[in-house]
């Protein structure tokens, strides 16, 4: 595969138009998409969540051209079936023992095991994956990359509500995700070799049947030669969806373009990284983390400047620069999670807060 290639997967929400709850009718929209997207169209565990998927992406534009696309068939299917499709990481007062669960042996399974924390994990993300040239080099990438995953979710947080209820979290998807087993930041693998006999290890031990079933916010896919970024919470506009994995495609290159260089980005340990993700979370952009190597405090909005100096080098490159640049109008507008609450605060209806969200995720389609 070649380098830095792009694919992107979006979790949608479908919603009934006069109760804004979510509506487990999602199975029409894929037996009517698979007809003109096939395989970029999917079912998941729970009936009122669709994904799409796009084909390999070469570059960013073609990215943008695909999502575009895709949103728009989702969106003109759902009309069909007078319902509304909103991307959110969390809805903001569906509780998810009302929602349906997708007929589906795989489900069927999750569910056995894990009972209520596989029913209760009603939440949407955003996945991208980025081509790389082998595992042993992926691997090398994935350690130094797992530093920026919190600067990268702080951008991505788009679910601050949970049953009706203001969490007080910028994105509270991730503390529902929390408590499945794999999730999270990775350890350090000093080798692809100790990566696949850890996976080879759990499958033989009956932890897991394949390597899916491990759901780091990133990891080695364990089909594809590509890194999966899983971290971020759907974004409500194409144009944050479109900068989020731009980003991730200029750290990939850049630390690719470092090793190629034997330069060498200083690897931190996974509870360093925690103590930042649970910032992003907690504050979003609106917050501070930790600069390790300065051992201090620095607002975001610094250590965004600094990340795109660091990967300044690339975006010509990869012909992403007003893609990744799009980063500022993120931090002067705010995430959804910071727009969300802005609508909230105005009306104090959640429902007009599902309104906005369905307004933003046909943002930029026609």
């Amino acid at each position: 595969m070649p380098l830095f290639t792009l694919g992107i997967e979006e979790e949608f929400q479908t919603i009934d138009p006069v109760t804004r709850e979510l509506r487990s009718h999602m199975s029409k929209i894929v037996e009517g998409g698979q007809i003109t997207l096939h395989e970029r169209v999917k079912a998941e565990m729970h009936q009122a969540v669709v994904e799409v998927g796009t084909n390999i992406c070469h570059n960013i534009q073609e990215a943008r051209a695909e999502v575009t696309e895709l949103r728009r068939h989702i969106i003109e299917l759902a009309d069909q079936q007078n319902l509304l499709v909103a991307a959110a990481g969390t809805h903001p007062f569906s509780d998810w023992q009302d929602q349906l669960i997708t007929p589906n042996e795989h489900y069927d399974a999750l569910i056995d095991e894990m009972r209520d924390v596989a029913r209760g994990n009603l939440i949407f993300g955003l996945h991208v994956h980025v081509g790389i040239a082998s595992r042993q080099e992926g691997i090398q990438i994935l350690n130094a990359v797992r530093y920026f995953l919190p600067h990268i979710y702080a951008l991505s947080t788009n679910s601050p509500f949970w049953c009706g209820r203001n969490t007080g979290f910028k994105s509270y998807r991730s503390k529902v995700f929390d408590k499945f087993p794999r999730t999270g930041i990775p350890e350090f693998f000093a080798s692809a070799t100790e990566y696949d006999e850890y996976i080879n290890l759990l499958i033989k031990t009956n932890c897991i049947d394949n390597g899916k079933k491990i759901w780091w916010d990133i990891r080695l896919h364990p089909y594809f030669e590509t890194i999966e970024f899983r971290i971020c919470d759907i974004p409500m506009r194409i144009d944050e969806t479109i900068c989020l994995a731009a980003l991730m495609q200029a750290l990939v290159a850049k630390i690719h373009k470092l090793l190629k260089q034997n330069l060498s980005f200083r690897p931190y340990r996974r509870v360093l990284i925690n103590e930042n993700k649970w910032r992003a979370a907690r504050y979003g952009i609106q917050g501070k983390l930790i600069d390790f190597g300065k051992q201090e405090e620095v607002p975001y909005r610094d250590l965004c400047g600094e990340l795109l100096d660091f990967v300044d080098d690339v975006l010509d490159e990869l012909g992403s620069r007003k893609e990744v640049e799009y980063i500022k109008e993120i931090l002067d507008h705010g995430t959804g999670a910071d727009r969300q609450l802005s609508v909230f605060e105005q009306t104090g209806d959640l429902k007009k807060v599902v309104d906005y969200i369905v307004e933003e995720t046909r943002h930029g389609i026609y």
